[in-house]
């Protein structure tokens, strides 16, 4: 068996995982994690009792040839494997996706559980479209590239009605709402969801327009952000 095992959004934040993914731990045998340090810190939390060495860890990183390998191994010889990623759900915008597409070839039985997705938490509190969205990642680094991206992003939501979600590293996120500020129409809706489950979450959407008299500082924040020209 192999579970996608969930983790905090943010370390003060412990109440929303559920309580039923410590029976899940309890099954594991091996872990393959995106960070080993924040994996067993998160897992001690769950579970203080947990003796850490009594386990096997693998590093995902972009699953090389030898972690690969080692993961085909423990599934051949029956261990029971969790999964699991710096934030939120795992091969959702975080690392494993590439472990679970060898599990699915293998015929492995996969349970991927519940648990908090900062995708969702943000549309569900955003009021846009949940029937058509799109998650677009990260977009470019450049400066020309990243609003050609985000001219795209709007007229592609304009023409099918569709809510576009991305992301982007935190010490970016003040340069990227400016570039979203002088990119997109007055009249197309921007939601920027910061700090998703701290006690410091804000979720707010707004007008192009009224984002432009109301400039918002999250440097250095965790953030989500949603567009909606539809």
């Amino acid at each position: 068996m192999l579970y996608l095992i969930p983790i905090f959004l943010h370390e003060d934040a412990i109440e929303t995982i559920p309580a039923y993914i410590l029976d899940t731990v309890k099954k594991c045998t091996v872990f393959f994690v995106e960070d080993e340090k924040t994996a067993r810190r998160y897992l001690k939390s769950l579970w203080r009792e947990m003796v850490i060495d009594d386990y096997k860890w693998y590093t995902i990183h972009k699953a090389e040839e030898q972690v690969m390998k080692s993961f085909v191994q423990h599934l051949n010889a029956g261990d029971t494997i969790g999964i699991i990623s710096e934030a939120g759900c795992p091969c959702i915008a975080d690392p494993g996706q590439i472990l679970v597409n060898k599990a699915q070839q293998l015929g492995v039985n996969i349970k991927p559980l519940v648990g908090p997705s900062s995708i969702l938490l943000a549309l569900m509190a955003s009021g846009m479209n949940g029937q058509q969205f799109q998650f677009n990642g990260y977009l470019p680094i450049e400066n020309l590239a990243r609003k050609k991206a985000i001219k795209e992003l709007e007229n592609q939501s304009m023409k099918n009605n569709c809510t576009q979600i991305f992301i982007e590293t935190p010490y970016r996120n003040n340069q990227l709402i400016k570039e979203i500020l002088q990119t997109c129409k007055e009249t197309t809706l921007l939601c920027i969801a910061v700090d998703i489950t701290a006690p410091s979450e804000t979720i707010k959407t707004k007008t192009i327009k009224q984002w432009n008299s109301q400039p918002l500082d999250i440097h250095k924040r965790l953030a989500i952000f949603l567009l909606s020209a539809g």
